[in-house]
């Protein structure tokens, strides 16, 4: 299992778009994804889920994988969250 931190950088935060982008990119892993916010946990390929962590621009969030492909998985997803989810970060 591996864990990592990482800050929401794009001025939109994690709305719709971004989430559905976070969601397309693990769900083409085999592996387990969770990502908490302040004490709350949710499935990383959960659109909604991912929604209700409500996480504006300098949002901390945790990111969790855990499976055969855990590593290329955890890789995809702190890239997309620190490239800002392929929007400005302005």
């Amino acid at each position: 299992m591996l864990s990592r931190q990482v800050t929401v950088g794009n001025v939109l935060g994690l709305h719709a778009r971004a989430a559905a982008r976070f969601v397309h990119t693990a769900g083409t892993f085999a592996a387990r994804v969770r990502v908490s916010r302040d004490g709350r946990e949710m499935d990383g390929k959960s659109i909604l889920g991912l929604l209700l962590l409500a996480a504006g621009r300098g949002a901390v969030l945790t990111i969790t994988t855990d499976g055969p492909d855990e590593a290329g998985a955890m890789e995809s997803l702190v890239r997309l969250v620190e490239e800002g989810f392929g929007e400005p970060c302005v």
